[in-house]
């Protein structure tokens, strides 16, 4: 099965907007694809719901548990300084310490990577097409 980590942003997609992260979500749900997140994405998705977007705080709860009860959460064990932007160094953080295939984001910082020790960085509709051309 395909180790996918979802930047928060498409946590935060999947759950405000729908579309190919929505369905990213699923196919974590389904068990069609490995979700990875870490706690630093949990914290990020969960501050950036009740800052940005206004969400209660069992609201919130509900969100993160329902992450948390399709994916594997990982304890990354090293710090990684690749990009300016911290938060996105938690997300390749994550990626690396669950050897991961794939990382989800919708931000430019990360996809510019292209690539990171192996792991694919692309957006949400790149990782369905691609996943919908693979065996599972």
């Amino acid at each position: 099965m395909h180790r996918v980590v979802f930047d928060t942003n498409v946590l935060l997609s999947a759950f405000l907007f729908g579309g190919n992260p929505r369905e990213l979500l699923e196919q974590a749900r389904e068990h069609r694809l490995a979700l990875v997140t870490s706690p630093s994405i949990l914290l990020e998705f969960s501050r950036i719901l009740k800052g940005k977007f206004s969400w209660e705080d069992n609201d919130i709860a509900d969100a993160v548990k329902a992450v948390g009860f399709c994916s594997e959460v990982v304890k990354p064990t090293q710090t990684l300084k690749v990009i300016s932007d911290d938060a996105d160094n938690r997300i390749l953080e994550c990626a690396v310490e669950c050897n991961a295939d794939y990382i989800a984001s919708g931000d430019h910082h990360l996809l510019e990577i292209g690539e990171y020790k192996g792991i694919r960085l692309m957006n949400p509709k790149e990782l369905m097409d691609l996943l919908a051309e693979l065996p599972e």
